[in-house]
């Protein structure tokens, strides 16, 4: 990341902050604690640095997945993504994102607890969704009917029970966590691949509005 100019915006502020958050938030907790340690390490005003993140620690989760997503996309950019499979797209922007957060399991332990907190699961549900939506963004998809809902609901699924797997696997390269998303996408793509054959079926089946038509108008 570039130097901060001299005259920063909270904004800036906060996406300067944002990946070196969760070094401190594994040990003060997603507080004002870990922003004042993160700021005095980057030469900024604490005072000034807390303002950037009126939320609390809900704000400051949002802002490192926001940097994940960053991270994520520089990873595996257009070109790379360009010459895969759809599944395999899928697979290498989820592993990008757990490269991102695996060293920092505590600190992201701590977020998943905090996101679970009651009145914090619709925050929760909103990075979720978005990180799915940006990952299908990045894998090409265009659907705008109830796929794209439903994909990106399966996808967010899917990575929120990874994260997990990745909570309880001590190994830094997490090879049990690789396998866990490997079925997981197998059961994704099994699942599509069944609805696209009942789609298929159904189209083939009567139409019920086309019958009662034909029972109140019929043809002469």
């Amino acid at each position: 990341m570039s130097a901060l100019n001299d005259d920063p915006t909270l904004d800036e502020i906060r996406d300067w902050l944002a990946p070196r958050l969760p070094g401190h938030a594994a040990f003060d907790g997603w507080s004002a604690a870990a922003v004042t340690r993160a700021a005095e390490e980057a030469g900024i005003d604490p005072a000034i640095a807390r303002l950037a993140f009126p939320g609390g620690g809900v704000a400051m989760i949002d802002a490192w997945f926001s940097s994940v997503d960053r991270a994520m996309t520089a990873a595996v950019p257009a070109d790379r993504l360009a010459t895969m499979k759809v599944r395999d797209k899928i697979r290498a922007l989820v592993i990008a994102r757990l490269e991102q957060v695996a060293p920092h399991r505590e600190a992201l332990r701590r977020a998943v607890a905090v996101l679970a907190m009651p009145q914090n699961m619709a925050a929760g549900a909103r990075l979720g969704w978005r990180s799915a939506d940006l990952m299908w963004v990045l894998a090409g998809d265009k659907a705008t009917d109830y796929n794209h809902y439903s994909k990106r609901a399966m996808l967010a699924a899917v990575y929120a029970s990874t994260v997990m797997a990745l909570l309880d696997d001590e190994d830094a390269d997490f090879p049990e966590t690789r396998a866990f998303l490997d079925r997981r996408i197998d059961n994704i793509m099994q699942f599509e691949k069944a609805k696209a054959r009942w789609m298929g079926r159904s189209g083939q089946l009567p139409s019920l509005s086309r019958f009662i038509g034909r029972l109140r108008y019929p043809a002469v």
